[in-house]
C-alpha cells in the first residue's frame, strides 16, 4: 500500500507529464477528480485563455486517482495518431465574435460533446464543424 505522501509525488509527477506532453500548463489545464460507482472518473479540460471558455480534452475511468492518471498519460501520449482532428466555429450567446476551436475525438458527435462539456447546449450556436485533412 502506498502511502499518501508517495501518492502525491507521483500524481503531481503524472499530472506534470500530461502537462508537458500537450505543452498546456498553469491554469490552462485542470484535471477534473470524481468518485463513481466506486471508480474514480477523471475529466481533463483545457481553458483557452484567449476567449476563457472551458472544453473537455478527454475523459478516463479507473481504479483510482493513480490508475486514472497514468490512463490518461498513455492517452495523451498516443490520441493524435488515433482520433481525428476536427475544426469547429462557435459563438458564445453573448457574444457578437465568431470563434475557432480545434479537437481531437473519434467522431463528429464526440468532437462536440467536447464542446458542449459542463455547459448548457443553448449557449452556444455552433456554425461550423469540419474535420480535417490528415496531414
Amino acid at each position: 500500500m502506498e502511502s499518501n505522501t508517495e501518492v502525491h509525488v507521483e500524481s503531481a509527477r503524472l499530472q506534470k507529464q500530461i502537462e508537458n506532453h500537450l505543452g498546456i500548463g498553469g491554469n490552462s489545464l485542470l484535471f477534473e477528480f470524481r468518485e463513481l460507482d466506486n471508480k474514480t472518473r477523471l475529466d481533463l479540460i483545457t481553458v483557452n485563455p484567449r476567449h476563457s471558455q472551458s472544453f473537455l480534452l478527454h475523459t478516463e475511468i479507473g481504479y483510482d486517482r493513480m490508475d486514472v492518471l497514468r490512463k490518461m498519460l498513455t492517452y495523451v501520449q498516443s490520441y493524435r495518431d488515433k482520433e481525428s482532428s476536427y475544426t469547429v466555429q462557435w459563438m458564445a450567446r453573448e457574444d457578437k465574435e465568431l470563434q475557432t476551436s480545434y479537437f481531437r475525438a473519434r467522431n463528429v458527435y464526440e468532437a462536440l460533446d467536447k464542446l458542449y462539456f459542463g455547459r448548457d447546449m443553448n449557449t452556444i450556436t455552433v456554425f461550423s464543424v469540419v474535420l480535417n485533412p490528415v496531414s
